[in-house]
Protein backbone atom coordinates (compact mmCIF):
# COMPACT_ATOMS: atom_id res chain seq x y z
CA UNK A 1 0.00 0.00 0.00
CA UNK A 2 1.60 3.16 -1.07
CA UNK A 3 1.34 5.74 2.10
CA UNK A 4 -0.69 8.81 2.08
CA UNK A 5 -0.31 11.94 4.38
CA UNK A 6 -3.59 11.87 6.25
CA UNK A 7 -4.05 15.77 5.39
CA UNK A 8 -4.24 15.37 1.73
CA UNK A 9 -7.50 14.14 0.25
CA UNK A 10 -5.91 11.82 -2.77
CA UNK A 11 -6.96 8.23 -3.35
CA UNK A 12 -4.72 5.61 -2.70
CA UNK A 13 -3.90 3.43 -5.49
CA UNK A 14 -5.38 0.54 -4.34
CA UNK A 15 -8.54 2.53 -2.95
CA UNK A 16 -11.60 1.21 -4.75
CA UNK A 17 -14.49 3.58 -3.60
CA UNK A 18 -13.26 6.73 -5.68
CA UNK A 19 -16.49 6.99 -7.11
CA UNK A 20 -19.00 9.90 -5.90
CA UNK A 21 -22.34 9.93 -3.70
CA UNK A 22 -24.48 8.61 -5.56
CA UNK A 23 -22.65 7.32 -8.38
CA UNK A 24 -23.83 3.51 -10.18
CA UNK A 25 -21.62 0.98 -8.60
CA UNK A 26 -21.91 -1.07 -11.66
CA UNK A 27 -19.95 2.25 -13.94
CA UNK A 28 -16.82 1.55 -11.42
CA UNK A 29 -17.01 -1.73 -12.10
CA UNK A 30 -16.87 -2.07 -15.40
CA UNK A 31 -14.21 0.60 -15.32
CA UNK A 32 -11.77 -2.43 -13.14
CA UNK A 33 -12.51 -4.48 -15.70
CA UNK A 34 -11.42 -2.88 -19.08
CA UNK A 35 -9.48 0.16 -17.63
CA UNK A 36 -6.54 -1.70 -15.87
CA UNK A 37 -3.81 -0.06 -17.98
CA UNK A 38 -5.26 2.69 -17.94
CA UNK A 39 -5.45 3.14 -14.21
CA UNK A 40 -2.14 2.17 -13.78
CA UNK A 41 -1.29 5.21 -16.03
CA UNK A 42 -3.13 7.11 -13.95
CA UNK A 43 -1.85 6.73 -10.08
CA UNK A 44 1.10 8.62 -10.24
CA UNK A 45 -1.09 11.30 -11.58
CA UNK A 46 -3.92 11.07 -9.13
CA UNK A 47 -1.39 10.41 -6.41
CA UNK A 48 0.19 14.05 -7.11
CA UNK A 49 -1.74 16.38 -5.05
CA UNK A 50 -0.35 19.56 -4.72
CA UNK A 51 0.32 19.68 -0.36
CA UNK A 52 -2.04 21.43 1.83
CA UNK A 53 -0.64 23.05 5.40
CA UNK A 54 -3.62 21.26 7.50
CA UNK A 55 -4.22 24.59 9.17
CA UNK A 56 -4.73 26.18 6.20
CA UNK A 57 -1.62 28.56 6.07
CA UNK A 58 -1.10 28.05 2.06
CA UNK A 59 -1.67 30.23 -0.54
CA UNK A 60 -5.03 28.26 -2.07
CA UNK A 61 -6.55 28.22 0.87
CA UNK A 62 -5.56 30.24 3.39
CA UNK A 63 -8.03 31.03 6.74
CA UNK A 64 -7.46 31.57 10.27
CA UNK A 65 -5.68 28.76 11.93
CA UNK A 66 -4.43 28.31 16.03
CA UNK A 67 -1.92 30.10 15.67
CA UNK A 68 -3.56 33.33 13.93
CA UNK A 69 -4.75 36.56 16.13
CA UNK A 70 -8.20 36.91 15.30
CA UNK A 71 -8.04 41.12 15.60
CA UNK A 72 -5.46 41.74 13.22
CA UNK A 73 -5.77 38.36 11.60
CA UNK A 74 -2.27 37.15 10.78
CA UNK A 75 0.09 35.33 13.07
CA UNK A 76 0.59 36.38 15.94
CA UNK A 77 3.08 38.17 17.35
CA UNK A 78 4.09 38.88 20.59
CA UNK A 79 1.82 36.36 22.18
CA UNK A 80 -0.54 38.01 25.08
CA UNK A 81 -3.20 36.22 27.16
CA UNK A 82 -5.94 38.15 28.40
CA UNK A 83 -6.79 37.19 32.37
CA UNK A 84 -8.98 35.66 32.90
CA UNK A 85 -10.18 34.25 29.92
CA UNK A 86 -6.58 33.30 28.72
CA UNK A 87 -7.80 34.25 24.94
CA UNK A 88 -4.67 35.11 23.02
CA UNK A 89 -3.78 37.67 20.70
CA UNK A 90 -0.72 40.05 19.28
CA UNK A 91 0.22 42.31 22.25
CA UNK A 92 -0.54 45.39 20.32
CA UNK A 93 -3.80 44.10 19.07
CA UNK A 94 -5.76 43.22 21.81
CA UNK A 95 -4.15 46.66 24.30
CA UNK A 96 -6.55 48.40 22.48
CA UNK A 97 -9.62 46.63 24.41
CA UNK A 98 -11.24 46.03 27.70
CA UNK A 99 -13.10 43.39 27.28
CA UNK A 100 -12.05 39.96 25.14
CA UNK A 101 -13.25 40.64 21.41
CA UNK A 102 -14.02 36.89 21.70
CA UNK A 103 -16.16 36.20 24.52
CA UNK A 104 -17.31 39.40 26.23
CA UNK A 105 -15.32 39.00 29.45
CA UNK A 106 -13.76 41.66 31.32
CA UNK A 107 -9.90 41.76 31.14
CA UNK A 108 -8.15 41.99 34.43
CA UNK A 109 -4.86 42.22 33.03
CA UNK A 110 -2.37 40.78 30.09
CA UNK A 111 -0.10 38.42 30.66
CA UNK A 112 2.81 37.62 28.10
CA UNK A 113 2.66 34.07 26.60
CA UNK A 114 5.85 33.10 26.17
CA UNK A 115 4.98 29.57 25.20
CA UNK A 116 2.78 29.75 22.08
CA UNK A 117 5.30 32.79 21.15
CA UNK A 118 7.69 29.96 20.36
CA UNK A 119 5.68 27.61 18.70
CA UNK A 120 4.70 30.31 16.17
CA UNK A 121 8.41 31.53 15.59
CA UNK A 122 8.94 27.65 14.91
CA UNK A 123 6.33 27.69 12.64
CA UNK A 124 7.06 30.54 10.95
CA UNK A 125 11.00 28.89 10.57
CA UNK A 126 9.59 26.18 9.39
CA UNK A 127 6.71 26.73 7.40
CA UNK A 128 7.43 30.13 5.73
CA UNK A 129 10.89 30.72 5.32
CA UNK A 130 13.12 30.13 2.23
CA UNK A 131 15.29 27.99 4.41
CA UNK A 132 19.26 27.96 4.22
CA UNK A 133 20.84 25.59 2.50
CA UNK A 134 22.29 21.84 4.44
CA UNK A 135 26.50 21.75 3.91
CA UNK A 136 27.35 18.15 4.29
CA UNK A 137 30.21 17.64 6.18
CA UNK A 138 32.23 14.07 5.64
CA UNK A 139 33.77 11.96 8.40
CA UNK A 140 37.15 13.99 8.43
CA UNK A 141 35.02 17.40 8.75
CA UNK A 142 35.49 18.66 5.45
CA UNK A 143 32.35 20.72 4.14
CA UNK A 144 31.07 18.98 1.25
CA UNK A 145 28.34 19.96 -1.46
CA UNK A 146 25.42 22.16 -0.76
CA UNK A 147 22.20 20.57 -0.68
CA UNK A 148 18.88 22.49 -1.86
CA UNK A 149 16.06 22.72 0.67
CA UNK A 150 13.05 23.90 -0.16
CA UNK A 151 9.79 25.48 1.84
CA UNK A 152 7.87 23.08 4.03
CA UNK A 153 4.44 23.99 1.80
CA UNK A 154 5.83 24.25 -1.42
CA UNK A 155 2.61 25.98 -2.63
CA UNK A 156 4.10 29.34 -1.50
CA UNK A 157 5.81 31.20 -3.57
CA UNK A 158 9.40 33.01 -2.18
CA UNK A 159 8.18 34.85 0.65
CA UNK A 160 4.51 35.32 0.19
CA UNK A 161 3.46 34.16 3.38
CA UNK A 162 5.68 35.94 5.05
CA UNK A 163 4.30 39.31 3.02
CA UNK A 164 0.99 38.41 3.46
CA UNK A 165 0.96 37.64 6.80
CA UNK A 166 2.72 40.96 7.10
CA UNK A 167 0.09 43.27 5.13
CA UNK A 168 -2.81 41.96 7.12
CA UNK A 169 -0.91 43.19 9.93
CA UNK A 170 -0.07 46.51 8.68
CA UNK A 171 -3.91 46.67 7.52
CA UNK A 172 -4.66 46.56 11.07
CA UNK A 173 -2.21 48.39 12.37
CA UNK A 174 -0.22 46.04 14.00
CA UNK A 175 3.18 47.58 12.43
CA UNK A 176 5.62 45.39 14.65
CA UNK A 177 4.51 43.02 13.41
CA UNK A 178 4.17 43.45 9.89
CA UNK A 179 7.91 44.93 10.29
CA UNK A 180 8.78 42.11 11.97
CA UNK A 181 7.56 39.39 9.21
CA UNK A 182 9.48 41.46 6.39
CA UNK A 183 12.83 41.97 7.85
CA UNK A 184 12.45 37.91 8.09
CA UNK A 185 11.75 38.42 4.37
CA UNK A 186 14.24 40.13 3.57
CA UNK A 187 16.85 38.34 5.36
CA UNK A 188 15.95 35.65 3.55
CA UNK A 189 15.61 36.93 0.01
CA UNK A 190 19.49 38.57 0.63
CA UNK A 191 20.65 35.11 1.16
CA UNK A 192 18.97 34.13 -2.20
CA UNK A 193 20.90 36.25 -3.75
CA UNK A 194 24.03 35.68 -1.93
CA UNK A 195 23.71 32.49 -4.28
CA UNK A 196 22.24 33.23 -7.19
CA UNK A 197 23.01 37.07 -7.44
CA UNK A 198 21.13 39.77 -8.63
CA UNK A 199 18.68 38.15 -10.23
CA UNK A 200 15.70 40.92 -11.91
CA UNK A 201 13.49 38.10 -9.95
CA UNK A 202 15.24 38.57 -6.90
CA UNK A 203 15.94 42.40 -7.25
CA UNK A 204 12.43 43.03 -7.81
CA UNK A 205 11.58 40.93 -5.07
CA UNK A 206 13.75 42.84 -2.39
CA UNK A 207 12.96 46.24 -3.66
CA UNK A 208 9.26 45.56 -2.98
CA UNK A 209 9.88 44.31 0.78
CA UNK A 210 12.16 46.85 1.26
CA UNK A 211 9.53 49.39 0.41
CA UNK A 212 7.12 48.35 2.48
CA UNK A 213 9.71 48.04 5.18
CA UNK A 214 10.27 51.58 4.87
CA UNK A 215 6.14 52.32 4.76
CA UNK A 216 6.24 50.29 8.31
CA UNK A 217 9.62 52.84 9.53
CA UNK A 218 7.23 55.93 8.07
CA UNK A 219 4.26 54.86 10.05
CA UNK A 220 6.27 54.26 13.67
CA UNK A 221 7.53 57.42 12.79
CA UNK A 222 11.05 56.62 12.42
CA UNK A 223 11.97 58.68 9.02
CA UNK A 224 15.42 58.07 8.88
CA UNK A 225 14.98 54.42 9.08
CA UNK A 226 12.49 54.75 6.69
CA UNK A 227 14.55 57.06 4.05
CA UNK A 228 17.03 54.22 4.34
CA UNK A 229 14.86 51.18 3.51
CA UNK A 230 13.12 53.12 0.28
CA UNK A 231 16.97 54.35 -0.91
CA UNK A 232 18.14 50.73 -0.72
CA UNK A 233 14.56 49.95 -2.77
CA UNK A 234 15.46 52.33 -5.24
CA UNK A 235 19.23 50.92 -5.76
CA UNK A 236 17.83 47.49 -6.07
CA UNK A 237 15.00 48.46 -8.83
CA UNK A 238 17.63 50.89 -10.50
CA UNK A 239 19.36 47.18 -11.32
CA UNK A 240 16.34 46.14 -13.12
CA UNK A 241 15.17 46.65 -17.02
CA UNK A 242 13.19 49.97 -17.60
CA UNK A 243 10.69 47.96 -20.26
CA UNK A 244 9.24 46.39 -16.36
CA UNK A 245 6.23 48.93 -15.74
CA UNK A 246 5.30 47.59 -12.41
CA UNK A 247 8.71 47.99 -11.43
CA UNK A 248 8.89 51.46 -12.91
CA UNK A 249 6.28 52.25 -10.74
CA UNK A 250 7.38 50.94 -7.81
CA UNK A 251 11.06 52.52 -7.87
CA UNK A 252 8.95 55.99 -8.83
CA UNK A 253 6.79 55.40 -5.86
CA UNK A 254 9.91 54.83 -3.33
CA UNK A 255 11.55 57.74 -4.81
CA UNK A 256 8.59 59.95 -4.45
CA UNK A 257 8.84 58.68 -0.70
CA UNK A 258 11.96 59.78 0.52
CA UNK A 259 10.94 62.92 -1.75
CA UNK A 260 7.84 63.42 1.17
CA UNK A 261 10.43 62.59 3.61
CA UNK A 262 12.79 65.06 2.83
CA UNK A 263 10.48 68.00 2.53
CA UNK A 264 8.25 67.46 5.36
CA UNK A 265 12.09 67.51 7.43
CA UNK A 266 12.98 71.00 6.03
CA UNK A 267 15.76 69.60 3.35
CA UNK A 268 13.76 70.97 0.19
CA UNK A 269 17.09 70.47 -2.22
CA UNK A 270 17.36 66.89 -1.49
CA UNK A 271 13.49 66.56 -1.74
CA UNK A 272 13.56 68.20 -5.27
CA UNK A 273 16.23 65.88 -5.82
CA UNK A 274 14.36 62.35 -5.36
CA UNK A 275 10.78 63.81 -7.34
CA UNK A 276 13.09 64.66 -10.84
CA UNK A 277 14.37 61.07 -10.12
CA UNK A 278 11.10 59.85 -9.48
CA UNK A 279 9.73 62.09 -12.70
CA UNK A 280 12.48 60.75 -14.88
CA UNK A 281 11.26 57.26 -14.62
CA UNK A 282 7.86 57.96 -14.97
CA UNK A 283 8.49 59.86 -18.22
CA UNK A 284 10.98 56.60 -19.09
CA UNK A 285 8.14 54.26 -18.47
CA UNK A 286 5.97 56.38 -20.97
CA UNK A 287 8.50 55.76 -23.82
CA UNK A 288 7.97 52.51 -23.70
CA UNK A 289 4.02 52.25 -22.73
CA UNK A 290 2.96 54.85 -24.14
CA UNK A 291 -1.05 53.24 -24.43
CA UNK A 292 -1.16 52.86 -20.61
CA UNK A 293 -3.14 55.94 -19.23
CA UNK A 294 -2.62 55.57 -15.64
CA UNK A 295 1.08 56.46 -16.46
CA UNK A 296 0.09 59.47 -17.79
CA UNK A 297 -1.53 60.48 -14.43
CA UNK A 298 1.94 59.63 -12.67
CA UNK A 299 3.80 62.08 -14.64
CA UNK A 300 1.39 64.75 -14.25
CA UNK A 301 1.51 64.21 -10.44
CA UNK A 302 5.23 64.17 -10.03
CA UNK A 303 5.28 67.52 -12.44
CA UNK A 304 2.99 68.84 -9.56
CA UNK A 305 5.70 67.50 -6.95
CA UNK A 306 8.64 69.24 -8.64
CA UNK A 307 6.69 72.42 -9.08
CA UNK A 308 5.51 72.39 -5.26
CA UNK A 309 8.86 72.31 -4.59
CA UNK A 310 10.14 74.97 -7.30
CA UNK A 311 7.74 77.39 -6.08
CA UNK A 312 8.33 76.89 -2.32
CA UNK A 313 12.19 77.59 -3.01
CA UNK A 314 11.22 80.64 -5.02
CA UNK A 315 11.54 79.55 -8.41
CA UNK A 316 8.33 80.69 -9.02
CA UNK A 317 8.42 80.88 -13.29
CA UNK A 318 9.53 77.06 -13.73
CA UNK A 319 6.84 76.28 -11.04
CA UNK A 320 3.94 77.73 -13.64
CA UNK A 321 5.46 75.83 -16.34
CA UNK A 322 5.75 72.68 -14.46
CA UNK A 323 2.11 73.12 -13.55
CA UNK A 324 0.68 73.92 -16.92
CA UNK A 325 2.37 70.96 -18.61
CA UNK A 326 0.35 68.96 -15.81
CA UNK A 327 -2.55 70.40 -17.40
CA UNK A 328 -1.88 70.07 -20.33
CA UNK A 329 -1.59 66.45 -19.90
CA UNK A 330 -4.27 65.56 -18.17
CA UNK A 331 -6.62 67.84 -20.66
CA UNK A 332 -5.64 65.81 -23.45
CA UNK A 333 -5.96 62.28 -21.77
CA UNK A 334 -8.59 59.93 -23.46
CA UNK A 335 -9.83 57.52 -21.64
CA UNK A 336 -11.04 54.41 -22.22
CA UNK A 337 -14.02 52.81 -21.32
CA UNK A 338 -12.73 50.47 -19.18
CA UNK A 339 -10.26 52.80 -17.90
CA UNK A 340 -13.58 54.49 -16.22
CA UNK A 341 -12.22 54.36 -12.56
CA UNK A 342 -9.13 56.17 -13.56
CA UNK A 343 -11.51 59.45 -14.05
CA UNK A 344 -12.09 60.32 -10.72
CA UNK A 345 -8.40 60.10 -10.17
CA UNK A 346 -7.56 62.86 -13.19
CA UNK A 347 -10.39 65.06 -12.49
CA UNK A 348 -8.75 65.33 -8.75
CA UNK A 349 -5.28 66.13 -9.73
CA UNK A 350 -6.65 68.31 -12.41
CA UNK A 351 -8.39 70.43 -10.00
CA UNK A 352 -5.55 70.33 -7.98
CA UNK A 353 -3.05 71.91 -10.65
CA UNK A 354 -5.69 74.50 -11.70
CA UNK A 355 -6.20 75.69 -8.19
CA UNK A 356 -2.10 76.63 -8.38
CA UNK A 357 -2.61 78.84 -11.36
CA UNK A 358 -5.64 80.25 -9.79
CA UNK A 359 -3.41 81.16 -6.38
CA UNK A 360 -1.03 82.55 -8.50
CA UNK A 361 -3.34 84.84 -10.70
CA UNK A 362 -5.06 85.74 -7.24
CA UNK A 363 -1.93 86.70 -5.77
Amino acid sequence: MTPVCPFVKASRPDDGSSRKPGECPEKHAAEHEGGGKAKEESVGASATVSPKCPFGYDSQTFKLGPHSCMICQALLFDCSKCVPCSHVYCKVCISRFKDCPLCGADIERIEADTDLQSVVDRFVDGHARIKRFHVDMDKEGKVGENKKVIYEDVSLERGAFLVQQAMRAFRAQNVESARSRLSLCAEDIRGQIEIAGNTSELCSQLGAVLGMLGDCCRSMGDAGSAVTYFEESAEFLSKLPAADLEIMHTLSVSLNKIGDLKYYDGDLEAARSYYVRSLNVRCDAIKHHPSVSSQTLDVAVSLAKVADVDRTIGNEDAALDRFREAIKLLESLTLKPEEAGLEQRRLSVLEFLNNQLTEKQSS
